[in-house]
């Protein structure tokens, strides 16, 4: 299984599926969508951009979406606004963490 690089333009879902080695239910499943409605985009049909954001979260940041609460982007937003310097030394320390998980 390959990895994806963050922020990669979401141009060819059936690419994206395929370099993460997952079937279309897998897929597409996580973001909410149907194998049918997967499958009309990797087909060519015009993803909507909620849709594209999910993808993107989900199966290139490796956002679990299950874990995730509104309370959670409350406090980043505070930190960083309060306290930049904090966030950007606890953001880099969660980029290294997941690095070493990852290895």
């Amino acid at each position: 299984m390959s990895t994806m690089k963050p922020f990669e333009r979401i141009s060819n879902p059936r690419e994206i599926r395929r370099k993460l080695g997952l079937n279309q239910q897998d897929f597409w499943s996580r973001i909410g969508v149907t194998q049918s409605g997967g499958s009309r985009y990797e087909s060519g049909r015009d993803m909507p951009r909620p849709v594209r954001e999910l993808l993107r979260l989900v199966h290139i940041e490796k956002i679990d979406l299950t874990r995730v609460r509104g309370g959670d982007f409350e406090v980043a937003a505070y930190l960083k606004g309060s306290n930049p310097a904090l966030y950007t030394s606890l953001k880099k320390a969660a980029h290294r963490r997941a690095e070493k998980k990852r290895s």
